[in-house]
Parts: C-alpha cells; sequence; structure tokens
C-alpha cells in the first residue's frame, strides 16, 4: 500500500511539474533581442511533433528556465539551437525569415 502512495505522489508530481513548463495557450516571451521579441509557443512546437526534450538537453537548453542560455543569431546561422531545426530542412529556415520569430518593436 506504501509503495502504491509512493508512485502516486511521485505521478502527480511528473505530470504537474510538465504542465509548468509552457501551459497550453500560452507562450514565453523573449524580450531582450535587438531584432524585437521572440515570442515561443510550445503548443505550435509540440503540434509540430517535437517534444520538450528535443531542445531541452545538456547540448542546447539544459534547464527550462528563460535567460540560462544567451541565444545568438550566429549561432542559430550556425545551426545551433534553434537553428537545429530551423534551417530550412526541418523548419523554416531562420536565414531571411526574421518576422516569423522576432516581433518588431
Amino acid at each position: 500500500m506504501r509503495n502504491i502512495l509512493c508512485l502516486l505522489v511521485v505521478v502527480m508530481f511528473l505530470s504537474v511539474s510538465v504542465a509548468w513548463a509552457v501551459p497550453s495557450g500560452k507562450t514565453l516571451e523573449f524580450s531582450n533581442s535587438p531584432q524585437g521579441s521572440v515570442n515561443f509557443d510550445g503548443k505550435l512546437h509540440k503540434d509540430a511533433g517535437n517534444k520538450c526534450k528535443d531542445c531541452h538537453n545538456k547540448e542546447m537548453f539544459p534547464k527550462m528556465k528563460q535567460g540560462t542560455v544567451a541565444i545568438t543569431m550566429d549561432e542559430i546561422y550556425a545551426g545551433k539551437l534553434c537553428g537545429v531545426c530551423h534551417n530550412g530542412e526541418r523548419a523554416f529556415s531562420a536565414q531571411g525569415n526574421c518576422n516569423r520569430c522576432h516581433i518588431p518593436k
């Protein structure tokens, strides 16, 4: 009985922590870019077939917290960070499509 209770508590904790990442219908805004703010929509990326761990791993974005990784367009154009997918093959290319991510000031 005690093992079942412990398992239930763990499952509840994991399901709540997943929901906190980017709740459905909400976006994260990254406003420090000189090109204009960038909104990240977790649902849009999920609907495209991505899982959180596709990007949140030790090579790309190890923590699910804004500001823990410095993102530059040079790195994205070099195929790192967002550029792993936004290369014109897996998803639209970041180069030449600034307004698909950046909201001009």
